[in-house]
């Protein structure tokens, strides 16, 4: 056919604007959440300092969990994500308060410190699932059966 498509369905992908847009976006807020955490380090005097390193707070550890439960359907892992981010940057900013040492650099480092260590046990535990040969809910390696419903 003339515009590069088979008969058998080859070639549907689209071609144009638009085609890479969730790896252009997620590109941009990787950038800009880094560029938040590295202004929060170096303690710039910038504008963007305080909306990029809020970005920063709630994209590090929302990535770190919405990994971790891919077993969800999307609009409830961004939802479970955003309220673990959240619940996670109170509960570092309580901590600090808490023990008197309350610092915007310290409040970077520890989130960052807390996303990583989710990032590190969630790719542990891929990996004992997968030398182990289960699958990841099965603890004894036995598939489960359902019933199917008769016509009676």
């Amino acid at each position: 056919m003339a515009d590069g498509s088979t008969a058998h369905g080859e070639g549907t992908e689209r071609a144009g604007p638009g085609r890479d847009l969730s790896a252009l976006l997620a590109g941009a807020a990787t950038g800009i959440a880094a560029c938040g955490a590295l202004l929060a380090l170096i303690g710039s005097g910038s504008p963007l300092r305080g909306p990029c390193a809020l970005f920063f707070l709630l994209a590090a550890p929302a990535l770190a969990i919405a990994v971790t439960l891919r077993g969800l359907d999307l609009f409830g892992r961004l939802i479970a994500a955003l309220a673990g981010a959240v619940a996670l940057d109170m509960l570092v900013a309580q901590a600090m308060l808490t023990v008197h040492r309350w610092s915007v650099t310290g409040g970077i480092v520890a989130v960052t410190l807390l996303s990583l260590l989710i990032l590190l046990a969630t790719r542990a535990r891929q990996d004992a699932g997968a030398r182990e040969g289960t699958p990841e809910g099965s603890k004894t390696g036995q598939s489960f059966v359902t019933a199917k419903p008769t016509d009676s």
